[in-house]
């Protein structure tokens, strides 16, 4: 699978808004191979990784979210879920499950159904080691100042909106993966 014919095919012009899933992806990629690097007692999936990493986010065109240059039509939250269609779309069940599990550090029904989100009632929290991995490196990376990496405590902060148990999630992952 080649990650980068992928995003053309769904992000065809050199615009801001492909610079910006394709850098941010990169530097997702970057921090989840250097964690699977210091930690090979994982044993998580090298070359998985680093293609679902560079696809997490494909479907953030669907929605709408001026800052970033996404001007489609469905809530931001959705993006995700929409990008995991895609990559089944495309034949990539694994990939879309990283798509569709990687907001915040996860959904679940609960969170879902409490919050009233627009999202199918289903558990989209992160499975195995790669959803996690991938989950957690995102945390560091923003779309809307990418080239900046985030610290812990900015991480953290920025997963207060998704509430404590995002948070608790989020600082499991950080005692395995450091």
């Amino acid at each position: 699978m080649n990650s980068i014919l992928i995003i053309d095919k769904y992000y065809p012009k050199e615009d801001n808004l492909k610079k910006t899933l394709v850098i941010h992806s990169y530097l997702v990629t970057w921090k989840a191979l250097s964690i699977i690097q210091k930690h090979p007692e994982l044993n998580a999936d090298r070359n998985f990784i680093a293609e679902a990493a560079m696809l997490h986010d494909i479907g953030i065109f669907l929605t709408d979210a001026p800052r970033i240059n996404c001007f489609g039509t469905e809530p931001y939250i959705k993006h995700g879920y929409l990008g995991a269609e895609l990559m089944r779309k495309e034949g990539y069940p694994q990939h879309a499950a990283v798509c569709e599990r990687h907001t915040g550090t996860g959904i679940s029904v609960e969170d879902i159904m409490k919050q009233n989100l627009p999202l199918p009632h289903k558990d989209f929290r992160p499975q195995t080691i790669e959803e996690q991995i991938i989950c957690y490196a995102d945390k560091f990376f923003s779309k809307t100042n990418p080239y900046q990496e985030k610290s812990v405590e900015q991480a953290r902060e920025s997963l207060a909106k998704f509430g404590k148990n995002c948070i608790a999630r989020f600082d499991q992952w950080h005692l395995l993966f450091q």
